[in-house]
């Protein structure tokens, strides 16, 4: 497993973009609405791995629920795997709770799954299977 993106929770994607791009100095690689998800995403590369920034569409959804409760910050961490299925596998024989039943495909025919907080230690996990 290699990291592919942490992603962070923002209030305000333009805001969150002057800093990243403009103090930071990292470019945008790509920004679009992800309406199935409820958020406008920002994908920033550093390095090997990327920032994703999240800005939720509505007041309804998952990013606005931990925008209200926690605030701004660190949202998830994705990591690559080469196969999904698998990774789902070890990680239910394990013990795990994935918070769906089956991974999801994103705009781009990557599949996806994220682990429940309580089943990492706190942290929201994604998973992405990225075949290369």
């Amino acid at each position: 497993m290699n990291l592919h993106h942490i992603a962070i929770a923002v209030r305000n994607l333009d805001e969150a973009l002057a800093f990243y791009q403009d103090a930071l100095g990292l470019e945008l690689a790509e920004r679009r609405a992800v309406p199935e998800e409820g958020v406008e995403i920002a994908f920033l590369p550093a390095g090997e791995a990327e920032l994703e920034l999240l800005q939720p569409l509505s007041a309804e959804g998952g990013v606005a629920g931990f925008l209200e409760k926690r605030g701004e910050g660190l949202h998830h961490i994705c990591l690559k795997v080469p196969d999904i299925d698998a990774a789902m596998e070890q990680l239910k024989a394990g013990g795990a709770r994935l918070l769906s039943d089956a991974p999801k495909t994103d705009a781009h025919g990557t599949r996806y799954v994220f682990v429940h907080p309580r089943s990492a230690h706190g942290v929201l996990l994604e998973l992405y299977e990225v075949r290369e």
